[in-house]
């Protein structure tokens, strides 16, 4: 197998943790509002393990392959850039919201907790959409390749 063919499936693999991600995320929402706490707080923490995954095998994807061209038309890459540049500075300014939302959560501030995740949630909601955006531009949309 080629490096470039893990590279691929690594890629693969990061969209459907950024797919899980979503889904724990509104599930978690769903619970939340109808007060089931037990299964809001899986969800949470699913999607934090999914954010974890993510990113080792990004690391580990970039650390083999590097960047992944966009390959799509001229007129398609100024949006495929904002969405990229927009997912990455959000996707770094989600880590230490989310770490604070599970720090306030195991101190059982609740309020304070509440308060952030409404921002949060918004935030990590858009990172993880996007980066399923910007795995089916580069892999599926445009690549030549399937």
């Amino acid at each position: 197998m080629t490096v470039e063919a893990i590279g691929r499936i690594l890629a693969t693999v990061n969209a459907g943790l950024n797919l899980t991600s979503a889904v724990l995320l509104l599930a978690g929402l769903r619970f939340i509002l109808r007060r089931d706490i037990e299964r809001h707080r899986r969800c949470m923490l699913g999607a934090v393990t999914a954010g974890v995954l993510f990113l080792a095998f990004y690391v580990t994807r970039f650390s083999l392959t590097g960047s992944h061209p966009f390959a799509g038309p001229d007129a398609v890459r100024p949006w495929y850039l904002a969405i990229l540049f927009s997912h990455m500075i959000l996707a770094i300014a989600v880590v230490p919201l989310v770490i604070r939302l599970l720090f306030l959560a195991g101190r059982e501030r609740f309020e304070a907790h509440r308060r952030l995740a409404r921002w949060t949630l918004p935030v990590w909601l858009y990172v993880s959409v996007t980066g399923l955006a910007v795995y089916l531009m580069l892999y599926h949309l445009w690549s030549g390749q399937g």
